[in-house]
């Protein structure tokens, strides 16, 4: 029943097949962040129930927010948001891998995040984090963000530590039994993710 919203007609409209984005939150250099997520990625593939794609902050080189209007006015000026807007908007729901600075997220994925608005709206999200604590605080950070945006976020998380998943703090080796809390987190945001798309496509047929 949780993955039946991958795809689903509704009033004779096939909807496609749901567009997960796998969100890399860490831009250091020397970043863990990026073996984390490919491992996810690789677990997420064998389901079959959507389509997941790796986003690397890294990639898309934002500044520190520079547009000088609100982002919930979607007025954006500069290329680069643009860029981002139209990758972000083209996802039905996200996985952020973050680490944890300071019993935060990172910088660079927050200043990521408040470069817009709508697009994340009445979607659903999930979180692999890592760090001492599996990255706990990081996710908690970021479930309130979140909030603030109309992003469900799933209660199920992965929570990887740097002490027993990495070898020498630096080389990921993830416990087997991760693989539980993996398709357990993923259940729940195929079966969000679905729900809200249903939402957005009624809203949309509403403002025509």
């Amino acid at each position: 029943m949780l993955k039946a919203f991958a795809k689903m007609s509704m009033q004779g409209e096939v909807l496609h097949m749901l567009r997960i984005a796998i969100i890399i939150g860490s831009t250091r250099p020397g970043r863990n962040g990026e073996q984390v997520a490919r491992w996810f990625y690789e677990q997420a593939k064998k389901r079959n129930d959507a389509e997941y794609e790796i986003v690397d902050l890294a990639d898309f080189h934002l500044p520190l927010l520079d547009e000088p209007v609100p982002a919930s006015m979607g007025q954006y000026s500069k290329e680069h948001t643009k860029i981002w807007s139209e990758k972000i908007a083209s996802f039905d729901g996200y996985v952020f891998v973050t680490p944890e600075y300071n019993h935060a997220t990172t910088g660079a994925l927050k200043n990521a995040i408040d470069f817009l608005s709508r697009e994340w709206h009445n979607k659903a999200c999930g979180f692999v984090g890592y760090g001492s604590l599996g990255g706990a605080r990081a996710v908690e950070n970021l479930r309130l963000i979140m909030g603030e945006l109309q992003v469900a976020d799933v209660r199920t998380q992965v929570a990887l530590s740097l002490y027993t998943d990495f070898e020498n703090f630096s080389v990921f080796k993830p416990g087997p039994h991760h693989q539980a809390s993996v398709n357990e987190m993923l259940d729940q945001l195929i079966a969000w993710s679905g729900a809200l798309k249903t939402l957005r496509t009624k809203e949309t047929a509403m403002a025509r």
